[in-house]
């Protein structure tokens, strides 16, 4: 299966209707991109809640080892990981009540992208959450 993202409109329609990101691999080290996009997503109004087993907390809020241990709500699963990471990732994903993975710009895996549809997820790989909320929503 090749990898086709959702056309602008849908995008736009995702972020709108989105409250909370679940950011897997998000560091807590302000010079890192996971950082630095995580922290703009969240001035924008998102809550953001990290995933990553090495650390307690990032920009307030409590980070979890991986996505099957949040006990919160949680509508996009934004993944800032290595390619090769994305098909394990994505058998996480289908255990949780979130429907939207969004691999971040230079991300992609066709297997990860199959299951995902297979499981009737929405799937976006190789793009950036935040320049499709600046293009899409305009802040």
């Amino acid at each position: 299966m090749t990898i086709q993202n959702p056309d602008m409109d849908e995008l736009k329609e995702i972020l709108e209707k989105s409250n909370t990101i679940a950011v897997v691999g998000l560091s807590n080290n302000p010079e890192r991109t996971s950082y630095q996009i995580a922290k703009i997503m969240q001035e924008n109004g998102y809550r953001i809640i990290p995933v990553n087993p090495k650390v307690r907390e990032v920009l307030g809020e409590k980070a979890y080892p991986n996505l099957t241990d949040i006990d919160i709500p949680f509508d996009i699963i934004n993944v800032f990981r290595r390619s090769e990471f994305l098909p394990d990732i994505a058998r996480e994903a289908v255990q949780t009540d979130a429907k939207i993975f969004w691999a971040q710009q230079g991300i992609k895996n066709e297997e990860a992208f199959s299951y995902l549809k297979e499981h009737e997820f929405t799937v976006i790989m190789d793009a950036c959450i935040k320049v499709v909320h600046a293009v899409t929503i305009g802040k």
